[in-house]
């Protein structure tokens, strides 16, 4: 998928009657499912999160290191971090976002340090499990200077801070003018330098996520039946997803023509026979994601339905061959859209044709760095995880996408999920 997709499922999640719990873990505690309302293919489904191995919190103090390593080669003095992925990456710490402030600042040299609400303290005594040193403020008081407090103790004192790319901007703001003699960049070589090359625990809870979502979409497309809306092939999705033990994955679908909308149509549809279908989406393991994008025919293919389905597997394959160990990430872009202006379609990104990248990276993030796109130098190395999507749209026709993740070992790309085998075994 080539954009975020938590608004859309968080919509049609509340339609189908499901609870979303972004990042969590779940087993026993998954939302309950109402077997007798469901399809036969979604009752017979059975948990498939027994055994996960969570991310320990030794490998997160490892993270910490490395952070620092880097930091000292990009002559960053110390990262600023509010909550989010990155917080959660470094320390396991899931907090809200507010106008209130808190934090956490990681040192190049020394330890890391907190900033929180007075009035939450006790509350974050009990989350935080990196770092002992929180720094607090009453409501009348500036956290601002707390953060120049900490900066000014950890020997930060004419330096370069990184801001963590979603920091919202008042927080940084407030930040530069407590600490006016500090530098401020983007902290993306430090925390993209991190995050970007994931280890084998990483892996296997992104397959475990994977897996999970192929399960629930094969179970979602044997309950398909004509006349179906698309809230209900989504509410089937989300019900799917907890009845494998995992709340919070869900997709959007479209159908016929409105496949050809790369994110889906507002139109409300419902399903024909000969429609093409498209779904896309995923789920989280301890915060990892999948996103996987199925398209097949409800009934039979047409000759023209098969051959542009045909061609975007051709077009998914030459992307998958040109990722190679060291080879800069545009060119998987380059050969996944020759294979489609070859064809006839484009050139670049004009419809009918691809009109988006080639894929994302993806990890605690649905979308994160680094891109399959033109222009991205970034040399490909083992570790970083990415989406293989191109996608042929034909408005006013269909549009077809196929979506697997990949993962970069020292031997070259491996997908997470075995491709769609032809129109007619999508899985």
């Amino acid at each position: 998928m080539c954009t975020d997709r938590r608004d859309f499922l968080r919509l049609s999640a509340v339609a189908a009657g499901a609870t979303l719990f972004s990042g969590s873990l779940l087993h026993a505690d998954a939302q309950p499912v109402l077997q007798s309302n469901l399809p036969e293919p979604i009752r017979n489904l059975k948990r498939m999160t027994d055994g996960i191995v969570p991310i320990s919190l030794d490998e997160r103090k490892a993270r910490i290191e490395k952070a620092r390593r880097l930091m000292t080669e990009n002559q960053i003095d110390a990262v600023y971090l509010e909550p989010g992925s990155s917080m959660f990456y470094f320390t396991g710490m899931r907090w809200g976002t507010s106008e209130r402030m808190f934090a956490m600042v990681i040192p190049a040299k020394g330890d890391i340090a907190w900033v929180c609400p007075k009035f939450e303290e006790e509350r974050a005594r009990e989350l935080i499990k990196v770092g002992t040193d929180i720094r607090t403020w009453e409501e009348d008081e500036s956290p601002y200077q707390r953060v120049a407090e900490i900066f000014r103790d950890r020997g930060v004192r004419s330096g370069t801070v990184g801001i963590e790319e979603r920091v919202r901007f008042f927080l940084y703001d407030g930040i530069r003018q407590a600490a006016p003699a500090l530098k401020f960049v983007i902290a993306n070589p430090v925390t993209a330098g991190c995050r970007m090359f994931k280890s084998p625990t990483e892996l296997a809870l992104m397959q475990r996520a994977n897996d999970i979502t192929v399960v629930a979409y094969k179970a979602t497309r044997d309950s398909m039946r004509e006349g179906m809306t698309q809230d209900e092939f989504s509410g089937n999705c989300s019900a799917a997803f907890r009845a494998l033990g995992t709340a919070g994955g869900g997709i959007f679908v479209s159908f016929g023509k409105y496949t050809a909308f790369p994110h889906g149509s507002s139109t409300p549809q419902k399903l024909r026979e000969g429609d093409m279908v498209l779904m896309d989406g995923g789920c989280s393991i301890d915060g990892y994601q999948s996103d996987i994008t199925r398209t097949f025919v409800f009934g039979k293919p047409t000759d023209r339905q098969r051959q542009i389905w045909d061609l975007e597997k051709k077009a998914q394959d030459a992307a998958f061959a040109a990722a190679k160990i060291g080879s800069p990430c545009e060119v998987v872009d380059a050969a996944a859209r020759r294979v489609i202006i070859d064809a006839g379609f484009g050139p670049d990104y004009k419809v009918p044709g691809l009109p988006h990248r080639t894929g994302h990276g993806i990890g605690l993030d649905g979308h994160e760095w680094t891109n399959f796109v033109r222009g991205n130098k970034t040399p490909i190395q083992p570790g970083m995880c990415f989406s293989d999507e191109p996608t042929v749209v034909i408005y006013g026709e269909f549009g077809i996408r196929l979506e697997d993740c990949l993962y970069i070992t020292a031997d070259g790309p491996k997908f997470f999920t075995k491709q769609s085998a032809s129109i007619d075994e999508p899985f």
